[in-house]
């Protein structure tokens, strides 16, 4: 029996530890090309992009920490925290293209938010020439950024805040903390907050490492000429020529190395915000400090990012609000893009309403049962390598391979698909879908993971012992007891691994070979285009494929009804 719980853990580990290996290995042996990093530092391109890199990556990361940090504040301390996070599985399935071409819709020089105001007002009878989008500041890049990214760390982070045995905690000490002079506002910023930020790392690494190497929504909202160093990798590494396609291969090492070292200070930041954690460590509160007002954050908080946040021009009410509308008003705009046919400036409505876009859509079915198969298999192979991991492995396992199967959360994803797409060659599953499928399961992983693990790490212990001191066996705990309560985080995070499925690009050009198409990529692809309609179409169907994936899993994950279950009875 050792020998068996030795095993199953090793063998789980094996399965998904060689093929990241080997592809980590395969893109770091390519990286030793000389003549490569030559050609890219040579390139004129290469300092501005990575510049670019650097803004935009930073800047939408900084304004995500800080909004989920303002956001929930106000939610714990208010008590909202429950009726706002209803939203956010309807915001998470946004996919990040589907986002930028809404904005786009909306914020180009012939889009919605110019014509509201044209010609009245501005004047217009034709589309200006300005950097509405694609501008060379990458300021439509930060916003796209920055309004994806906030639902999926709220969500992440309430997942931590719900767990039954730290909210308890939690709740204990945010009201003992009052009970000695503190605000309602200086008991979270120094109790609860110090705690809650360092269990955000991982995704925040997430969060960091996707606005560094983004290349879908860079594609199409970000900065043209030059693009971001992301973009640029992509470029060279679609082109024919070998000595480009080295150079591309560089530029995803230095990006890569961009990432690390960010992510390094980030998870610096985070541990010293855990060291300032007075209540936790010394079991009492310093004498309280006078504040301006009543619930403002202390002035001398030692939360950086509540200190700012504190001075955002936004009430925490009206952030939500401006999130949620937003939301709607892209949403809006895909609907009614792809229903439009000729819609000339600055005219508000279409000339024109027609279903021709969806018709071709409806005859490309094929390309919509490729992005569900690829979505369903990657992201069920993924929960059931999870759900057996978190069953079988010790928890020392668990913590000390966690980083290592996370990694594709924090790496680029330009470099991991050198390394996949010569797995697949090796193996002849390049253009495959067997191959392209395994290619989305590395990327989904992660995030199928990093959902499970705080509903797993907030199980009693003590209900399996009840059960065994019944009589009955691990089965019967796992099935009547454990997963039945673990059902609503099993299924969100399968829903999670699907809209994750449905979002990616470059697996799905590179392992794929071109013989594959997704929404995602038909909707990328018209991007750059004129195609208005069909783009929309694209982008919109992109968006209700994970809104159905998260509605199925609200519908599985609802409450138990209690009475119908046989009562569990003792063997003798």
């Amino acid at each position: 029996m050792p020998t068996v719980k030795v095993l199953g853990p090793l063998l789980l580990a094996t399965l998904v530890g060689l093929p990241m290996l080997w592809a980590l290995s395969v893109a770091l042996v390519q990286l030793l090309d000389a003549q490569a990093w030559q050609a890219l530092w040579a390139d004129p391109q290469t300092l501005r992009a990575w510049g670019l890199t650097l803004w935009t990556g930073l800047a939408s990361t900084v304004l995500v920490w800080l909004t989920v940090a303002r956001l929930l504040a106000s939610g714990f301390i208010r008590q909202q925290l429950g009726r706002w996070l209803l939203h956010v599985p309807a915001l998470l399935a946004t996919p990040h293209a589907a986002m930028a071409i809404g904005l786009v819709l909306w914020l180009s020089p012939s889009g919605w938010a110019l014509r509201l105001v044209s010609p009245g007002i501005t004047g217009f009878d034709a589309p200006p020439p300005w950097f509405t989008t694609q501008d060379p500041w990458g300021l439509g890049l930060i916003l796209a950024l920055w309004l994806k990214e906030v639902p999926f760390l709220l969500w992440v982070a309430a997942t931590q805040m719900q767990r039954e045995d730290l909210r308890r905690r939690w709740q204990a000490e945010y009201a003992l903390a009052q009970t000695l002079g503190r605000t309602p506002a200086q008991a979270f910023a120094q109790i609860i907050w110090p705690q809650l930020a360092p269990r955000l790392r991982w995704p925040l690494l997430a969060v960091l490492a996707y606005g560094l190497t983004v290349v879908d929504m860079a594609l199409i909202i970000g900065p043209a000429t030059p693009p971001t160093l992301a973009v640029l990798a992509w470029q060279w590494l679609s082109d024919a020529d070998l000595l480009t396609q080295s150079q591309g291969v560089a530029a995803a090492g230095w990006l890569t190395g961009t990432v690390l070292v960010a992510g390094v200070v980030t998870v610096v930041a985070l541990h010293t915000l855990a060291a300032m954690r007075p209540f936790a460590s010394r079991g009492s509160l310093p004498l309280s400090q006078p504040t301006d007002r009543e619930g403002s954050f202390p002035q001398k908080s030692p939360t950086w990012a509540l200190h700012f946040c504190r001075r955002l021009p936004l009430q925490p009410n009206v952030m939500w609000t401006t999130l949620l509308t937003t939301y709607a008003a892209i949403w809006f705009a895909l609907t009614v893009g792809s229903v439009s046919g000729v819609w000339p400036f600055p005219q508000v409505w279409p000339d024109l309403w027609t279903l021709g876009a969806w018709q071709q859509v409806a005859s490309s079915a094929h390309t919509v049962w490729t992005t569900l198969g690829l979505g369903v298999a990657s992201a069920s192979v993924s929960l059931l390598w999870s759900v057996a991991w978190l069953e079988l492995a010790p928890r020392r396992w668990q913590q000390a391979l966690q980083p290592w199967f996370l990694l594709p959360l924090v790496l680029p994803s330009v470099l991991w698909v050198v390394g996949l797409y010569s797995l697949a060659l090796h193996t002849r599953l390049e253009g495959q879908w067997l191959g392209l499928s395994l290619a989305h399961a590395v990327m989904v992983l992660p995030y199928v993971l990093l959902a499970l693990v705080p509903a797993y790490q907030a199980v009693d212990p003590r209900q399996a012992a009840l059960v065994a001191s019944l009589g009955h066996g691990r089965w019967v705990y796992l099935w009547r007891v454990k997963w039945p309560l673990l059902k609503r985080a099993i299924a969100s995070a399968w829903a999670v691994g699907f809209a994750v499925s449905v979002a990616q690009y470059l697996p799905t050009l590179y392992v794929g070979a071109g013989r594959f198409a997704t929404v995602t990529t038909e909707a990328v692809t018209l991007a750059a285009g004129a195609q208005r309609s069909l783009m929309s179409a694209y982008a919109a169907l992109q968006m209700l494929l994970p809104i159905a994936a998260f509605a199925l899993a609200a519908w599985l994950g609802r409450p138990r009804r209690f009475e119908k279950i046989a009562p569990m009875k003792a063997t003798p």
